[in-house]
């Protein structure tokens, strides 16, 4: 019976799933042959995180403290309703900046550079009468004069300020010392799409996609790597996922790839997937062993740059942002309509632009670039200021996984886990003193429970369930037999 289908019927037999429950309970209660209970309450496990207890003569018991129901979803199904909405806000202000800067901004930049040659040349047969000149051209074209020379200290190569390696000074090339690499001599070329970059000024750069998969694989790995035994430790170890989500995940990955949870004389809970160590690769080097996948810890953590871009092309991507605001504020300042544009240019009119009359307001060349330039200046100032909540959670996380290599490190090696070790551990990896409640947390988490021991009065920590797990599945890889992952002798190909 499919275990799906199985658990299923259980969900009708059971009358209350918050009590323990053996195979043989559920098998009388959904009236199912024992092995398509065992799967429906593996199945049920998975779907609504149950849990495992064990007996002192070794019966595994299950347990839903949910019931049949799944209250989590609530939670997640509206994380899921923001991130959805939060994905597709992002979606299409990414559009907007894109289209922004390639069609508005730059085109903006080329027309008020447009208007700024015409107010040179406006009136130019006669220099003497300053009424034809606009009001606000001699800021703009002191700002225009600024941003020029800071584009040049910024990109020129002899510039001691440059950007990047232009192949002088400091930076190589010909004043570059014989031996240098030729890398250090020459910068690379960076390829990245003038509105990719634009976009990761705004918005960030964008998060490599993430597979799905990615977890079960590592699971997998550090099943193949340990014999085809392992525990929730090795689980949590790899993925860096908490108790409660590694445990349902391990029921899910039993029914996927024919895996049987085995308790020990202890009580000490493991899981068995003989069948996942086979491989084409035993009979051809039978002494290799599988390399076990790195650690959640080891995986390198840091906060994603603010835009991922050179300082040179954040400073262009400002300049022309900044100079569109100015630019607005002048047209705005100046009545500067569209309608009022030609008799700059214009050879004929005599009016001077001072004299001309009020025409609405502008619309075209003020408001619009003036309220998309603040509004894209301010997206990633807001985002600055996330910068201290996101470190913080990232602190956090990396705390977390600490304590967990401290608990696991300690309980491998049979040595006794302290308070003061998992504080020293927090404080190493995040660099800052824990709260007590903190480490509370986290040790709940993983199943411990605190001690006092007498005399000292220090605060030790037992975690049962991680140590007799540990000692079950030392047992049980040393006896574990190499002939499991041989597949035999071929005795035919198609091949040959």
């Amino acid at each position: 019976m499919d275990p799906k289908v199985a658990g299923q019927v259980l969900i009708s037999g059971i009358k209350d799933p918050n009590k323990p429950l053996t195979v043989a309970d559920a098998s009388a209660a959904g009236g199912l042959a024992l092995r398509d209970a065992d799967r429906g309450l593996h199945w049920l496990s998975s779907e609504y995180r149950g849990q495992l207890r064990v007996t002192e003569s070794g019966e595994l018991l299950f347990l839903f403290p949910h019931g049949f129901s799944k209250p989590w979803e609530t939670k997640d199904r509206i994380s899921r309703a923001f991130a959805a909405v939060g994905h597709a806000g992002m979606g299409v202000l990414r559009f907007i900046v894109r289209a922004w800067v390639m069609i508005v901004l730059v085109g903006y930049v080329a027309l008020f550079i447009a208007i700024l040659i015409g107010l040179m040349f406006a009136n130019q047969n006669d220099r003497n009468d300053r009424r034809g000149r606009l009001p606000g051209a001699d800021l703009a074209l002191v700002f225009v004069r600024i941003l020029a020379d800071a584009f040049f200290w910024t990109f020129h190569p002899f510039s001691p300020f440059a950007v990047g390696s232009g192949g002088y000074g400091s930076y190589g090339g010909a004043f570059a010392s014989p031996g240098a690499p030729a890398r250090s001599r020459k910068a690379a070329k960076d390829e990245t799409p003038f509105y990719e970059k634009v976009n990761r000024f705004f918005f960030g750069p964008t998060p490599a996609p993430v597979d799905p998969r990615t977890t079960e694989r590592k699971v997998l790995a550090e099943l193949r790597a340990q014999k085809g035994r392992i525990g929730l430790a090795d689980v949590m170890r790899v993925t860096g996922l908490p108790r409660d989500k590694a445990d349902p995940l391990m029921a899910r990955l039993m029914l996927d790839y024919d895996g049987d949870v085995a308790v020990s004389e202890e009580g000490g809970i493991y899981y068995h997937f003989e069948s996942m160590r086979k491989t084409a690769e035993a009979d051809v080097a039978p002494s290799s062993t599988a390399r076990r996948p790195p650690a959640a810890w080891e995986e390198p953590k840091a906060l994603a740059p603010l835009t991922g871009n050179t300082t040179g092309s954040n400073v262009l991507i400002f300049g022309l942002n900044a100079f569109n605001l100015i630019m607005s504020l002048v047209a705005i300042d100046q009545n500067l309509t569209l309608a009022k544009i030609p008799y700059l240019f214009s050879r004929v009119s005599r009016i001077p632009f001072a004299d001309l009359p009020y025409m609405g307001t502008p619309i075209v060349l003020g408001v619009v670039p003036l309220v998309f330039s603040i509004a894209l200046l301010l997206v990633p100032a807001a985002r600055a200021l996330t910068i201290p909540l996101r470190a913080r959670a990232l602190a956090r996380e990396k705390g977390r996984l600490a304590i967990l290599r401290a608990v696991l490190a300690r309980i491998g090696k049979k040595e006794p886990v302290t308070d003061r070790a998992l504080v020293e551990a927090w404080k190493d990896a995040t660099g800052a003193t824990p709260d007590s409640k903190e480490v509370t947390r986290r040790v709940v988490e993983l199943g411990g429970g605190a001690e006092i021991e007498e005399g000292t009065g220090e605060v030790r920590y037992r975690f049962v369930d991680l140590e007799t797990e540990a000692k079950a599945l030392e047992e049980e890889r040393e006896e574990a037999s190499e002939e499991e992952k041989k597949v035999g002798k071929v005795v035919f190909a198609s091949d040959s």
